[in-house]
């Protein structure tokens, strides 16, 4: 049986290895720098470096890789062996210092929504010591932040590690008025629920929507789907546990704390918990689960689709966005305590982000803003666009009571009784779980549920933190003089509940009335990506980033480029898949089915002479003749459409092209098509269908 304990984190330069393996002084100083997010002292990087390969080579590794992740879907790495030449025929495995601070990439061939020519190559990658390298595929990771030649930040983590100082510097200012002098920094942590789907690897190979898109463009819904609800938490698949064993052991070993596993509502489709951990650390982990779950499901015979929507008509997957506030003292600023009503300092972090929320709707839906993520939001369990907060029923009625000067009592703590003598009685939670709400309170965190399962959790994070930074400024600059501050904080939080209560609603998301009542109250509606873009650019929304020296006006200008571009290459790709596969199999399939139908006729007219009975092959050779025609006109009004958009030279104008004219063709074909495949045989239509695809695994 295998000792957890022992292998968990076997694979990690971490605490426990550094302390080992580092002279006592570069110890401190690392892990002062890890604790504290201070600039590192470069003199001990040689210490640290042949530490790390001395480490690493004794682990088998041959190889070391700065580890960063560019504006795109996924994270990129260069190896680069350890062996440097001595002379004659000999090596030795050196690292230095150097090595591990900086590295270089290629910057012109990411994206960089023109803040790089392809002519100007230089890039750079800058060791990020607080989070620790792992070694994986026999090679030393180092995860870094990337950026240009001339400083501009081309990832993701750049402006995440800002937002983190920024919400730290704002928070301290809080506790500070409150009297906290021992906490040094606040710390913004994240636990990222990791929802997937498993298919078997024969099934995915031959569907080529799959391949390209990660999505079946094609397909009608199974007899049997979720309607009896009854995959949700289900037994494992002895194939499934398998698989999930070996991904916990994986992920262990690379120190992340993999908690929880079930089976998801829809057939196929899994869920996975880690634990928390700070949040620059959780995205590392994140994108580290990711790519893990993918490698694992191959040496299982099977593939694993993070696409948000991979299957049409069943629950699409999200990435649960668990944030959470805390200091450097193990104290979590969202618990409310005993007695919320009189818990100033809770009250004023909850009012801190009640208005970030509101002041920065914009920002949260752009942050999950993806052609995937268009699909899910506002189906199958997913939240609506509206970006709207959960409090529960306790919060909201302390909340109404402040706002109305109305004398409040703290609600006694409810027993659980199920009247069964043998099952202890339990204390109820302060509130109940509201699936359908983009952002709540579960208790001492909040849950943001609108996260797409296949994005890099950096924007949403980076967006969270910076909003939450300017409140808590605006409510530490209000308070800086006040003689009597908690007077002056709670007329403070009185003033911000009122302010911004449309924002809270702990109704159903689901409800047609929702939207109607969401517009009254003036709460934004961005239905689709491409509505949400331009958020970024929004003068408050660049004032807010360039404040607190997050991002500069150009690096907003580019990446807001960069999200219209590949929207428009996604839906691109999507349409000439379709395109393709009508062409190539569709139409094929229903004229081998039309040919098999007519002989069919032509015997039964030869026995039966005028008097056959062929109404009912007349009747399919019509409509699926006519279905034909229909996808190859519609395919090749596809195809133009798809041209005619990305021939726009203005990058807005080619993702509204898409969205308003392909997109609507993209539907028109899939009806025609899924049409024709409920009247062809399955050994005659050339695609697995989705019964074959969720059920068998």
């Amino acid at each position: 049986m295998t000792n957890i304990p022992e292998i968990y984190g076997c694979m990690v330069f971490n605490d426990a290895v550094m302390r080992q393996r580092l002279p006592r002084d570069v110890y401190k100083s690392l892990t002062y720098t890890i604790q504290t997010g201070k600039t590192i002292d470069v003199s001990i990087a040689n210490v640290v470096a042949n530490a790390m390969k001395d480490w690493a080579v004794e682990k088998g590794a041959t190889h070391y890789t700065h580890w960063f992740q560019p504006l795109t879907s996924v994270t990129a790495e260069k190896h680069d062996s350890f062996i440097s030449p001595i002379g004659g025929d000999k090596v030795v495995m050196d690292f230095s210092g150097k090595e591990l601070i900086k590295g270089e990439s290629d910057a012109s061939s990411f994206p960089s929504g023109g803040l790089r020519e392809t002519c100007n190559a230089r890039g750079y990658t800058a060791w990020d010591p607080s989070s620790y390298a792992f070694i994986k595929d026999n090679t030393l990771y180092i995860p870094t932040v990337f950026c240009s030649y001339t400083g501009d930040a081309l990832d993701t983590k750049t402006p995440l590690l800002r937002s983190m100082d920024a919400i730290s510097e704002q928070a301290l200012r809080i506790l500070a008025l409150f009297g906290d002098t021992a906490t040094s920094r606040v710390v913004t942590s994240v636990g990222a629920e990791q929802e997937y789907f498993l298919i078997n690897k024969e099934l995915f190979d031959k569907r080529e929507d799959l391949l390209y898109t990660g999505r079946t463009l094609f397909g009608v819904s199974a007899p049997k789907s979720q309607q009896l609800e009854d995959h949700y938490y289900a037994p494992l698949k002895t194939k499934i546990s398998q698989f999930m064993q070996e991904l916990d052991m994986e992920l262990w070993k690379l120190g992340i704390a993999s908690k929880t596993k079930h089976n998801e509502v829809a057939p196929s489709q899994h869920e996975l918990a880690p634990i928390y951990v700070t949040t620059n650390v959780a995205v590392d982990q994140n994108l580290i689960v990711m790519e893990t779950i993918k490698k694992v499901a191959e040496r299982h015979g099977m593939v694993a689709l993070l696409h948000e929507k991979p299957y049409a008509g069943i629950n699409g997957s999200g990435k649960h966005n668990n944030w959470s506030l805390g200091t450097d003292t193990g104290k979590n600023l969202l618990s409310a305590g005993k007695n919320p009503a009189s818990n100033t300092q809770f009250l004023l972090f909850l009012a801190a982000i009640i208005k970030a929320v509101d002041d920065y709707q914009d920002l949260l839906r752009l942050s999950v803003a993806t052609p995937g993520n268009d699909h899910r939001l506002g189906a199958d369990e997913a939240p609506p666009a509206i970006v709207s907060m959960f409090l529960g029923d306790e919060l909201e009625e302390l909340i109404d009571a402040i706002v109305g000067d109305i004398d409040y009592t703290d609600k006694a703590k409810r027993t659980m009784d199920l009247g069964v003598p043998s099952v202890p009685t339990f204390r109820y939670d302060s509130t109940d779980r509201n699936r359908t709400s983009p952002f709540a309170f579960t208790g001492n965190k909040f849950e943001f549920r609108m996260v797409g399962s296949s994005q890099n959790l950096s924007l949403p994070n980076i967006v969270i933190n910076t909003a939450v930074a300017k409140s808590l400024k605006d409510f530490a600059d209000a308070l800086a003089d006040e003689g009597d501050l908690e007077c002056a904080a709670r007329e403070l939080i009185k003033r911000t509940f009122k302010e911004h209560k449309r924002i809270i609603f702990n109704g159903n998301g689901y409800s047609d009335k929702w939207p109607v009542e969401a517009d009254k109250r003036g709460l934004l509606n961005f239905k689709t990506s491409v509505d949400a873009f331009h958020c970024l650019t929004d003068p408050k929304n660049v004032e807010l980033f360039t404040q607190f020296g997050i991002m500069s006006s150009v690096e907003l200008c580019a990446r807001e480029e960069i999200l219209f571009e590949n929207y428009s290459k996604v839906i691109d790709i999507e349409a000439k898949t379709m395109v393709d596969m009508v062409h190539k199999k569709i139409i094929p399939a229903i004229e081998r089915y039309v040919a098999h139908l007519t002989g069919v006729a032509k015997d039964k007219l030869e026995v039966f002479g005028a008097a056959a009975p062929v109404s009912l092959e007349r009747r399919l050779i019509g409509e699926l003749s006519l279905l034909a025609d229909t996808a190859y006109d519609t395919a090749e009004k596809l195809k133009s459409a798809a041209a005619l958009a990305d021939g726009e030279q203005d990058c807005k104008i080619s993702a509204f092209a898409y969205k308003n004219k392909v997109i609507p063709l993209m539907i028109g074909l899939r009806s025609a098509v899924d049409r024709a495949e409920t009247m062809i045989p399955s050994n005659i239509w050339p695609l697995p269908c989705y019964g074959d695809m969720t059920l068998k695994q």
